[in-house]
């Protein structure tokens, strides 16, 4: 009898024991698991919603735009929305930016908005379903295009700023 329920609570332990992905964490928050490459093993996640994703290597995935992410991607989740963020960039027009948040406002407007810090760009979240593919990339190309975004972004900033004192 011992022996038997030794091994049903090993065996109930064992169950209760599961891995938790990160796609799971973020579903968990209101977000849509396809928001990592596919593939991601190894994360942190604190009670805080700190949360740090490792990749083997630096990438590129294809959505309506081409996202690119750092070996470390980083932030901090809320519901619905992943704030502070690193590692995860977006291009456009032949640009890149380096996306700050990502956020659902209302999860049945189908919507999600990626801020780069100077605009905001809407997407179908239905887009963000599953986990894509992500290709390794060359790093000078992605670093030149960094540099071209900054400079228009500040730019922009800095204009929207001299129409604000006008």
């Amino acid at each position: 009898m011992f022996v038997r329920l030794l091994v049903l609570f090993a065996i109930i332990s064992f169950s209760s024991s599961e891995v938790v992905s990160i796609y799971d964490v973020l579903r968990s928050h209101g977000l849509p698991m396809g928001l990592l490459p596919k593939g991601v093993k190894e994360y942190t996640f604190d009670d805080s919603g700190k949360f740090e994703v490792h990749l083997d290597q630096a990438c590129n995935a294809k959505f309506e735009n081409e996202l690119h992410y750092d070996r470390n991607v980083s932030g901090t989740l809320t519901y619905g929305r992943i704030g502070g963020l690193s590692g995860i960039s977006a291009q456009d027009l032949f640009l890149w930016f380096s996306v700050k948040e990502i956020r659902v406002d209302i999860p049945s407007s189908g919507l999600i908005y990626f801020d780069v810090g100077v605009v905001s760009k809407q997407f179908s979240l239905s887009t963000f379903e599953t986990p894509r593919d992500c290709l390794a990339v060359k790093l000078p190309d992605l670093a030149n295009g960094r540099v071209i975004a900054s400079a228009v972004s500040k730019v922009i900033a800095s204009s929207t700023a001299f129409k604000g004192a006008v």
